[in-house]
Parts: structure tokens; sequence; C-alpha cells
């Protein structure tokens, strides 16, 4: 089985309004889904993100983060295994806030690399 990357896509603007007993309850929801994952064996590993961040090029590190315009930011990741890309993206339509069209999820298959160019310490999950 490959790994895949679901980038969680979220509309900043709604989080922005969301309660704490809100996001409470989001990231319960994503929990109990991540849960499933786990007992289908497809789960490695993933987090969900700060709202605040830094966006940095050679010459700048602007201060009020990578979402001074931008109407969707990245929310959290998730590592998968899945037999192929198409695998991999009809688990990620499986997410209760897709079903609900609350985010959408980028599905990036994790390049695996040759060990003459891997950093020294690299560990295959």
């Amino acid at each position: 089985m490959q790994k895949f990357l679901l980038i969680i896509r979220d509309d900043v603007q709604r989080l922005a309004k969301l309660s704490r007993e809100e996001m409470n309850s989001n990231i319960l929801e994503m929990t109990t889904w991540v849960e499933e994952l786990a007992q289908s064996g497809n789960w490695v590993n993933g987090e969900p993100l700060m709202h605040e961040g830094r966006y940095v090029s050679r010459d700048h590190v602007l201060s009020d983060g990578p979402f001074i315009e931008a109407k969707e930011a990245v929310s959290g990741y998730i590592t998968i295994r899945a037999e192929n890309l198409n695998q991999a993206a009809s688990i990620a339509q499986t997410c209760p806030k897709v079903t609900r069209n609350e985010v959408v999820i980028e599905v990036r298959e994790i390049m695996v690399m040759d060990e003459e160019v891997r950093p020294s310490g690299y560990k295959e999950e």
C-alpha cells in the first residue's frame, strides 16, 4: 500500500466565526472519523493546525500569516495508506466535513525516495 497525504482545506472566514464549543465539536467529529480510518488500517498519522502562521520566502517572513487575503487555508493534514490514488480519494470523500461541503481535501501520493537520496535518519513509517 502507498501513503497519501490528505490536505484539509477550510474556509478561513467560517473558522474565525466558530465558538470554542463549535470548534471542539468539529475536532471531536474529525477524531471519530480518524478512529474509523485507524480501525480500517488506513490511518498513519495527522494533526489539526493552528490558524496563525508565517508565510516565508527567501527575503521575507510575513507576520500576518499565509491567510492575508485568502478565503481558504490548510487547517490540518492526515496521512493514510491506500492501494492507489482513486482509493485514497474515495477515503477522503468519507470525511463528514466533506460530505457536508464544509471542507475540501487535496489528496497527494507521498513519494518514496531511493535510499541514495534519503536524508540521514530518514525512517519509513
